[in-house]
C-alpha cells in the first residue's frame, strides 16, 4: 500500500513493490505480500516479531500489521511460540487486542535481538561484574 504523503488522510494505491509511483512511499503491506508472509509463517514453531508491517497508527496502513498479528495469535493457539519484541510491535498487538494471545511480549526489541545474536548487553554485563 503506497501513499502520496505520510499522513492519515493520504491518497493510497495498492501496487507491487516494483511499481511504486515516483514521489510515493510504501506504508503497509498489500494483500499479496501479507498472504506470502502468512504462508511462510504457517509451519513455524517459533516466531520472533520485531517491527510492525506498516504505519499501523494510521488506519489506512494498519491492515498488514493487524493481519500478521491475527496470524501470530492463531499460530500461538496451535503451539507455536510467538515472541513480540519492541515497543512499536507491542503497541500494534495491543491495539489489535491480541497481546494476551501471544506467548511473550517484550518492549526490548533491539536489545532482545542482540541477546539472541549472542551479544552481551551492557546492563547484563554490569550485573555480572557487580
Amino acid at each position: 500500500i503506497v501513499a502520496d504523503k505520510f499522513a492519515a488522510d493520504a491518497a493510497t494505491q495498492t501496487v507491487s513493490v516494483d511499481s511504486i509511483p515516483e514521489g510515493w512511499m510504501g506504508l503497509d503491506n498489500g494483500p499479496v505480500a501479507t498472504a506470502e508472509i502468512q504462508k511462510e509463517l504457517s509451519d513455524c514453531k517459533t516466531v520472533i516479531w520485531n517491527g510492525p508491517m506498516g504505519v499501523f497508527e494510521f488506519e489506512a496502513f494498519a491492515k498488514g500489521t493487524f493481519d500478521i498479528a491475527d496470524t501470530l495469535a492463531e499460530l500461538t493457539g496451535t503451539g507455536c511460540t510467538t515472541i513480540i519484541g519492541g515497543g512499536d510491535s507491542v503497541a500494534a498487538v495491543e491495539k489489535a487486542g491480541l497481546a494476551e494471545k501471544m506467548s511473550h511480549i517484550s518492549t526490548g526489541g533491539g536489545a532482545s535481538l542482540e541477546l539472541l545474536e549472542g551479544k552481551v548487553l551492557p546492563g547484563v554485563a554490569a550485573l555480572q561484574e557487580a
